[in-house]
C-alpha cells in the first residue's frame, strides 16, 4: 500500500502551485528499469510522467493522479569521460555541475550552466533544452549534446531503446536529436546522454556596470552586441533583485543602482584585453553610472554567486513566487520590462527581474501570498499578460523553462491551429498511445478556441 508520505516529495516540480499525488512512484536505477516501466504502463493503459531532479519551473514534471511517476534521478553515474574527444557519456540523473567537476582535471567543462546547475539533472536539461548564464557564447543544451539514448513508446515496438545522434557531426535523415530537446518527456524517456566538453578559457574577466535607469541598462546590452563583442555571459538584474541578493549573500552589488549588468569576457588574454576596452567604452557611452572590473577571482566568484543565488534570495521576500521565462529581441528588452512594471501595478503584485539579457531571455519573478484568496489567480493573469506581450514584440513564451502546464494557454496565442496540429502529428507518431506526459505542452483545439475567446472578451 502506497502511503501519502512516500509520494509527497514527488507531487510537484519547482513550481509548487501545481501539485498532484501520483498513483505510484517508481525509482529507475537502470535502462532496463525504464524499459520495464514503459512496457507495463502500456500494457495496463497507465500514463507515465518521467522526472529527473524536479527543478523544472513549468510544472512539466507534475504527476498525473491516474499515472506513474518514473524518477530517473538514481541513474546518476558518469559512464565515460574522454578528454581526447572532449566528451562525457552520462546517465540522465547526473547533476549538471558534476560533469564540469569531473572534467576539470583535464582542463575541460560542460558549458550550459542553468542557475540550478548544482541541483538539476542532465536528463531534465535535455527535456527542457536548458540554457544558463553562459549560453550566449556557448549555446544551450541542444548545441552541447552529441547523442541520447531513450526508451520509445512508438507503436512498432513499445520500450525499444533508440540512439539519436552520434559522434559524427552530421547525421542522415531528420534531426530527431534536436526534436527531443525541449520535448519535456513527451517523446521518449532519456536513459543516457553524451555531451560535448569545452576547454576552460585561458582567461576570464568580469565587468559589472551600474545604471540609474532600467531602460538605459537594457539598451546598453544591445549596444555591446552591436559593437561586435559576444560576451561569454551578459546578465541583468533590477533593483529589487539586487537588494534581495545583496541581503542574501553580500555579493558586493550597489544598492543604489536601478539595474546592474554583469559581463564575462573570456578567451586568449590579448582577445580579452581588446574586448574589455570596447565593452567599457560602450558601457560608458550608454550611460553607465559606474563600471567595475573584478579585481581577482575571489571577487568574480562573489559577483556570480550573487547572480546564481537570485532565485532563493528573492524567495525570502515573499511567501510564494512564480518565475516565468519569455524571450524577446534584445532591442525590445527595455520596452518589455516597462510593460511588466505596468502589468504588475495593475494586479497589485511585485515583480523582480534577473535574466539572461544577452539573448533576451527574461525571468520575471512574481511574488505573491498564496493565502490570499485571489493571489494565484492574479499571478497567473499577470504572467499571461507578460508572456503575451513578449509574443506581441516578436518574442516567444519560453527560452529554457519549457511549456509544461504553466504556459499551455499561451501556446494558443503564439501558434496557429495549423502549427499546433503539426506538433500533435509529431506527438501522435512518436507517442501514439498518449502514454508519455499527456495533457501538457500542446493544447487541444477546444482549449485553444476557449482561451482565445476568453482573451478577446477581456477575461
Amino acid at each position: 500500500m502506497v502511503k501519502r508520505e512516500d509520494t509527497a516529495p514527488f507531487e510537484c516540480d519547482a513550481l509548487p502551485v501545481y501539485c498532484e499525488a501520483p498513483l505510484a512512484v517508481a525509482l529507475a536505477h537502470s535502462e532496463q528499469d525504464v524499459v520495464a516501466a514503459v512496457r507495463l504502463c502500456h500494457e495496463f493503459g497507465v500514463p507515465l510522467v518521467s522526472r529527473g531532479a524536479g527543478t523544472g519551473l513549468s510544472a512539466g514534471a507534475k504527476p498525473i493522479a491516474r499515472g506513474l511517476l518514473l524518477v530517473t534521478a538514481p541513474m546518476n553515474r558518469i559512464l565515460d569521460l574522454d578528454p581526447q574527444a572532449m566528451t562525457a557519456r552520462v546517465q540522465p540523473g547526473v547533476i549538471n555541475q558534476q560533469i564540469s567537476t569531473a572534467a576539470a582535471p583535464h582542463g575541460l567543462y560542460y558549458a550550459p550552466d542553468p542557475s540550478s546547475q548544482i541541483a538539476c539533472s542532465i536528463g531534465g536539461n535535455v527535456a527542457e533544452n536548458a540554457g544558463g548564464v553562459h549560453c550566449l557564447k556557448y549555446g544551450v543544451t541542444v548545441q552541447n549534446v552529441l547523442s541520447v539514448r531513450l526508451v520509445s513508446a512508438t507503436a512498432d515496438n513499445i520500450g525499444e531503446v533508440l540512439t539519436l545522434g552520434g559522434d559524427c557531426l552530421s547525421q542522415p535523415g531528420y534531426d530527431l536529436l534536436a526534436l527531443v530537446h525541449g520535448s519535456e518527456g513527451g517523446l521518449g524517456v532519456i536513459t543516457e546522454v553524451t555531451v560535448k566538453l569545452t576547454p576552460v578559457p585561458e582567461q576570464t574577466r568580469t565587468l559589472m556596470a551600474d545604471f540609474d535607469c532600467v531602460r538605459t541598462a537594457a539598451d546598453a546590452v544591445s549596444a555591446i552586441v552591436r559593437a561586435g563583442v559576444i560576451p561569454a555571459a551578459l546578465e541583468m538584474m533590477d533593483k529589487l533583485a539586487i537588494s534581495a541578493t545583496e541581503a542574501f549573500c553580500h555579493a558586493g552589488y550597489n544598492l543604489e543602482a536601478a539595474a546592474i549588468v554583469l559581463i564575462d569576457l573570456d578567451g586568449h588574454p590579448l582577445e580579452v584585453q581588446a574586448e574589455l576596452a570596447v565593452v567599457e567604452q560602450v558601457l560608458s557611452e550608454s550611460g553607465a553610472a559606474q563600471v567595475r572590473r573584478a579585481a581577482d577571482e575571489l571577487q568574480r566568484a562573489r559577483w556570480w554567486k550573487g547572480r546564481k543565488s537570485a532565485f532563493p534570495a528573492i524567495g525570502r521576500l515573499s511567501p510564494d513566487y512564480y518565475c516565468i521565462d519569455g524571450t524577446v529581441p534584445r532591442h525590445r528588452i527595455g520596452e518589455v520590462l516597462e510593460a511588466t512594471a505596468r502589468f504588475a501595478e495593475k494586479y497589485s503584485l511585485r515583480v523582480a527581474n534577473v535574466f539572461h539579457a544577452g539573448d533576451g531571455n527574461l525571468h520575471p519573478i512574481i511574488m505573491f501570498d498564496g493565502i490570499e484568496p485571489d493571489a494565484l489567480e492574479r499571478t497567473e493573469k499577470l504572467a499571461a499578460d507578460i508572456l503575451e506581450y513578449c509574443i506581441a514584440v516578436g518574442g516567444t513564451i519560453t527560452g529554457e523553462h519549457g511549456v509544461g502546464l504553466e504556459k499551455i494557454n499561451q501556446m494558443a496565442v503564439q501558434f496557429s491551429d495549423a502549427e499546433l496540429e503539426q506538433f500533435r502529428a509529431i506527438k501522435r507518431n512518436l507517442d501514439p498511445f498518449e502514454l508519455l506526459n499527456p495533457d501538457k505542452q500542446i493544447p487541444t483545439l477546444a482549449r485553444c478556441q476557449e482561451y482565445r475567446a476568453l482573451r478577446q472578451s477581456g477575461g
